[in-house]
């Protein structure tokens, strides 16, 4: 479960359709049905099931939200929504069976429509009826309605497994179902790149490039199919053909200058950037990109170009200058551009800059004063002031100063009671010292004062799977997190993980292979690499530890699995 520290910032879990009613009518109603003889049955044979339903969903405990769910539907005769409902829990919960009974009485109940039939063709993928799921998904892609083949993609996506979605997007391909539209192949191009077929993106890419010879874009998709191959250079020198473009055309200049980023070549990405008027914020993007190289020529020409035009207090400016001082190894230069902020919105956020460059200067002490006075800063916002503890405890972590880390967040927490991000970041100091009693304490405080924050449910489902035997426990979590957001590819990875532990392997491997195609981490990776091992699949499984080794030789989940198999720990 790759997570961030500001993941948990501003993430709140959407209340499904009949959440609020029943969290607060719930026990009245209960009350009314035991005390109504006269109420219809069918009402009553409805609603308790329904209810049932709604409270196993909450508490991710998906088998019975469907079971319970599917009852409800059939309890309530014509009810199309519920039978609508009842399947995509279903289908949330992989319960095939459940699945087809809801979807029968959807079909009864309602005549046929676009999100019905992604439904029926996500559900022929999943059972391998592989023939009927291409008839609907032809379907959808001759659908007179212009959604129509995002329906497609979408029932796609719900099969989950790989290799079967790509048999199918291939027989579409073939047959030409494709509509003619860029935005549509460019989509389909993107999903076969998720994937990992090489063979399938080239056959896609080189009817893009038939199709729409002079779009730029297809270029770019060219270049990933040409990268995923292993063929970078090719990859660049198609990326070179689409950069004419990019000097009068923004956004293909942002989709060039990510297509180099993803092949690692920083320092093109900073030229592409470079391209056409420039403004603060390009100039932002190539001095982070120019700061993950080793040329700090060019960077330093950049660093110069914007000082000798730095005589007015434009506060952007001087804190993208002091960003670049710290990028080029000059913290004092940065402590300069810093303090010379003039006041304003920028300016909290300079000396929250300051404290760091100051850090960097070994001047430990002075930063940390510098955080405390944010803290304590009165005229400053409450995020600002709460962000200055989170600082000093990033800070003290860096100098290895566990237990003065954790005494800021404590101080934070005396001044912010129950405070979401100080709770989360110091769950995740907890999490690194071992002590996951702590950790999963302060996770559930967090949940207390927000039930349905996503990013925290999946913290904790994660920690329990990767910690501890607690594996149900951390299915329901996590499950609670799948609700919200099912296409999220931390939570995926988390979800394959609790089912790597669980002993269901190869189910596993289809989540874990899902997540990698949303998001290439090194943590995904790894666990992508563990579980192919542990069913002998062992040249493959070499191939994901590489690639993670190659994203980050330091990650923990990596080490871990590395040393459980023996394997060499560095890359030669």
């Amino acid at each position: 479960m790759p997570v961030s520290l500001h993941s948990i910032r501003g993430v709140q879990r959407p209340r499904s359709r009949f959440y609020g009613a029943w969290a607060r009518l719930g026990a009245l109603l209960c009350l009314a049905l035991a005390a109504a003889p006269l109420a219809r049955a069918g009402t009553r044979d409805m609603l308790v099931p329904l209810m049932a339903g709604e409270y196993a969903l909450q508490a991710g405990q998906l088998d019975a939200a469907a079971r319970w769910y599917l009852a409800a539907a059939q309890a309530a005769e014509d009810d199309a929504a519920l039978a609508e409902r009842a399947t995509r829990i279903a289908l949330l919960a992989n319960d095939d069976l459940r699945t087809a009974q809801s979807l029968r009485l959807w079909r009864q109940r309602a005549p046929q429509s676009e999100a019905m039939r992604a439904a029926i063709a996500t559900l022929a993928l999943r059972e391998g009826r592989l023939r009927k799921a291409r008839r609907e998904l032809e379907a959808l892609l001759r659908s007179p309605d212009p959604r129509g083949w995002r329906y497609a993609l979408s029932a796609l996506g719900g099969g989950r497994d790989p290799d079967r979605i790509a048999r199918v997007l291939g027989w579409l391909v073939d047959d030409g179902a494709i509509p003619g539209e860029l935005p549509a192949w460019q989509e389909f191009g993107r999903l076969a790149l998720r994937l990992d077929d090489a063979a399938l993106t080239r056959r896609i890419v080189d009817q893009l490039a038939d199709r729409f010879p002079e779009e730029p874009r297809v270029a770019v998709l060219r270049a990933g199919q040409l990268q995923q191959a292993g063929r970078d250079q090719e990859a660049r020198a198609m990326l070179r053909q689409a950069e004419p473009r990019a000097e009068h055309d923004p956004e293909v200049r942002a989709m060039l200058a990510m297509a180099y980023e993803s092949l690692r070549d920083y320092g093109q990405a900073a030229r592409v950037m470079a391209m056409g008027a420039q403004d603060t914020t390009t100039y932002s993007v190539r001095a982070s990109l120019l700061a993950r190289t080793d040329d700090t020529d060019t960077l330093g020409a950049l660093y110069s170009e914007l000082a000798a035009d730095a005589s007015k207090p434009d506060p952007s400016r001087r804190l993208l200058l002091g960003r670049i001082a710290e990028f080029l190894k000059r913290p004092a230069e940065a402590v300069g551009w810093y303090r010379g902020v003039p006041g304003g919105p920028q300016r909290n956020e300079a000396r929250m800059r300051t404290a760091v460059a100051l850090h960097e200067l070994d001047r430990k002490d002075e930063a940390y004063a510098e955080a405390r006075a944010l803290q304590d800063e009165i005229a400053a916002s409450g995020d600002m002031r709460r962000d200055a503890y989170l600082l000093e405890a990033e800070l003290r972590q860096r100098a290895g100063e566990g237990e003065a880390e954790l005494d800021a967040l404590d101080r934070g927490l005396a001044a912010w009671p129950d405070d979401t991000h100080l709770l989360y970041a110091r769950a995740l100091a907890w999490e690194r010292r071992d002590r996951i009693d702590r950790a999963e304490a302060d996770l559930r405080r967090l949940l207390v004062s927000e039930p349905e924050n996503v990013a925290a449910l999946n913290a904790l489902g994660y920690t329990l799977a990767d910690r501890t035997t607690r594996y149900q426990e951390a299915l329901e979590l996590i499950d609670r997190a799948r609700v919200a957001e099912p296409d999220d590819a931390a939570i995926a990875d988390s979800y394959g993980w609790v089912l790597y532990r669980l002993g269901r392997h190869e189910e596993a491997l289809v989540e874990l292979r899902r997540a990698w195609g949303m998001m290439k981490d090194p943590e995904i990776g790894a666990h992508v690499g563990e579980v192919l091992w542990v069913l002998g699949r062992r040249e493959e499984a070499q191939r994901y530890f590489d690639e993670a080794r190659r994203l980050d030789p330091d990650n923990r989940a990596l080490r871990r699995a590395l040393q459980r198999f023996g394997l060499p720990g560095r890359g030669t």
